[in-house]
């Protein structure tokens, strides 16, 4: 029997990290890893502590009309990232962030100021800004599993 791959493990966890979500559009959850291979924080997309989630009250962005990927000021969700970055601290530099979509631009600017060393994605989001931030600053960036496409794989191999 064959052993899944560190990336892929690592992406798994990810993904049912981000079942916690109660965002109605998107479920994504992150996992913050270090280079022996131990988790440091994970993180899924929700509102602030103590409030209603969107699965109670509904989602506001589908009130407004607004197209996902943008409007990320109206949306009143912490996303997978920042939340795992927050639990993370300082524990994160030089780490590697399994996530299940693209980070959004929002999320690529922190991830770079954390000092994440490596994303893994293994998935797709609409927002592709944050794939350029991650590689115009060096990060290195993988895709793996399904949702790659032709753009995605450009920005990717120009990270690597």
């Amino acid at each position: 029997m064959e052993r899944p791959s560190w990336d892929e493990y690592f992406s798994k966890i990810a993904k049912d990290v981000a079942e916690r979500s109660t965002c109605l559009r998107h479920k994504f959850g992150a996992v913050i890893v270090s280079e022996k291979h131990e988790i440091v924080a994970t993180g899924y997309n929700g509102v602030v502590r103590g409030a209603s989630h969107c699965t109670e009250k509904g989602c506001i962005k589908d009130r407004l009309g607004i197209q996902s990927g943008t409007g990320h000021e109206i949306c009143p969700a912490v996303h997978a990232e920042q939340n795992a970055l927050i639990q993370g601290g300082r524990l994160s530099m030089n780490c590697t962030l399994y996530v299940n979509a693209f980070p959004c631009k929002i999320c690529a600017r922190l991830i770079v100021n954390a000092g994440i060393a490596r994303v893994v994605v293994s998935g797709s989001y609409t927002d592709r800004e944050g794939l350029e931030t991650l590689k115009a600053a060096g990060v290195i960036v993988s895709h793996i599993g399904q949702g790659a496409d032709d753009v995605v794989t450009e920005i990717v191999k120009g990270a690597v």
